[in-house]
């Protein structure tokens, strides 16, 4: 029967190819869309697998870049219990490097302490250098930096080279490469020459990276040090906006990306400029906002969840763009099918008169349709598959698409399926007709 069917799809070339390349298309873009959400949720897992620490910000900021906390609460944090060591950052936008506007990708410049972070057990990025040395304490103070691979490609520079950002001129004693288009954006320096270098509000930081003590429950944890800070107010100075320039306009940038980035809320009782951010609030994974807390505390299973429900929303976009593309696919088998039983009516006629049952017509048009279905879903996956690689190779820094092989092996049934779907009306409409009555139309 599958010789016979295969036989007849190839008696009529340029229809046979025409259909299942309609169909291929459809299932090929279905394989570039659904990667895009494959490649946040890999991203995302890959990246917090290699931050085993939890991340004390201010709550309701989207990003460390818009939050602000009083320095002195690192050490409040570091005498509570299962709290292992306390590292205080700084995050800053990057405008310019070597004399270049940065846009897109973002770039950031991360300032930390360093005697804190050379005790942890995982420096993050100290475990991924590819070059030089990562930053010691001889490095306090100075314009010392540690440079991720590709901002050290794109900008031409190595180890012992300066490098220009926002107007200073950094060394760099270090190359990293994470792997991670979140972590592979960074200058690291030291954070007292970053305050320096951006006018940091000396007694602010934004945000503390904690690492807890070994086996420790970092929900636990988590929920601790928000309530130990329940009720208490701060003052937020004025600090080095996004874009890090001081200007009006910068300040209206960011007031415009926070109000995109957070719902209406009823007034709160405590003041902050990123309050109206979503899912934070004293219990990380519960998800609701308390006014009475001024900070919250992520650990990497809670920024997880966060990223999961986006995708989840996006897979929901992308099934409905998908579906438009698929309809018309079907639509193309059904309308070649019909043109094939059409053509072939006497020779249905012919089949039914040498004994073939109505079932063995059903079966010879569901077998050719559900070949269109195989072969263009084996073509799409294909297709799609080479096109990821493509573009992730062409825009690396932009791009991270992941094509799994459970979603190409999907998308093959699915082609299958839908195949075997547009020949359904087809193969019943050949297989009701009478012998008599199709050699007699033929």
């Amino acid at each position: 029967m599958h010789r016979f069917a295969l036989g007849n799809l190839l008696s009529r070339p340029v229809r046979s190819v025409l259909s299942m390349l309609g169909l291929a298309v459809a299932i090929g873009g279905m394989v570039g869309l659904f990667s895009v959400a494959g490649g946040i949720a890999n991203l995302v897992e890959g990246t917090f697998a290699m931050i085993p620490g939890v991340l004390v910000q201010q709550q309701g900021a989207p990003i460390p870049i818009f939050s602000t906390l009083p320095a002195a609460w690192g050490d409040e944090i570091a005498g509570m219990e299962g709290v292992s060591v306390v590292n205080p950052e700084i995050l800053t936008r990057v405008n310019v490097i070597e004399g270049k506007p940065v846009l897109s990708p973002p770039r950031f410049l991360l300032g930390f302490d360093i005697p804190s972070r050379m005790r942890m057990r995982s420096t993050v990025f100290g475990e991924c250098l590819v070059a030089g040395r990562f930053l010691a304490v001889e490095d306090e103070q100075t314009l010392n930096c540690l440079v991720s691979r590709r901002i050290a490609e794109t900008a031409n520079r190595g180890v012992g080279d300066a490098l220009r950002v926002n107007g200073h001129s950094l060394t760099i004693v270090g190359i990293y490469e994470c792997g991670s288009m979140m972590l592979d954006c960074n200058v690291l320096v030291d954070i007292g020459t970053l305050r320096r270098l951006s006018r940091y509000d000396p007694d602010s930081v934004s945000c503390f990276y904690v690492e807890t003590t070994a086996g420790a429950d970092q929900r636990s944890i988590a929920r601790r040090i928000e309530e130990h800070f329940r009720g208490r107010e701060f003052e937020q100075a004025s600090t080095p906006s996004l874009l890090g320039d001081g200007t009006p306009l910068d300040s209206l940038v960011q007031s415009l990306v926070r109000q995109m980035a957070t719902p209406p809320r009823a007034e709160a009782e405590f003041p902050s400029p990123a309050s109206g951010a979503p899912d934070g609030g004293g219990d990380s994974a519960a998800g609701t906002l308390d006014a009475a807390l001024p900070v919250e505390v992520r650990s990497a299973d809670d920024w997880a969840e966060r990223f999961e429900e986006f995708t989840g929303d996006l897979k929901l976009f992308l099934t409905i763009i998908t579906g438009v593309g698929i309809t018309i696919a079907v639509l193309s088998i059904v309308n070649t099918m019909l043109m094939s039983v059409t053509e072939r009516t006497i020779e249905f006629g012919i089949l039914r008169a040498n004994g073939w049952t109505r079932r063995n017509v059903m079966s010879l048009v569901t077998w050719e349709s559900a070949v269109l279905g195989v072969t263009g879903g084996i073509v799409g996956a294909a297709g799609g598959w080479v096109a990821v690689q493509i573009l992730n190779a062409t825009w690396p820094d932009r791009l991270h698409l992941h094509a799994n092989g459970g979603l190409l092996a999907s998308a093959v049934v699915l082609s299958t399926l839908l195949g075997i779907l547009g020949g359904a009306y087809p193969s019943w409409r050949a297989a009701r007709m009478s012998p008599m009555d199709a050699i007699r139309r033929g």
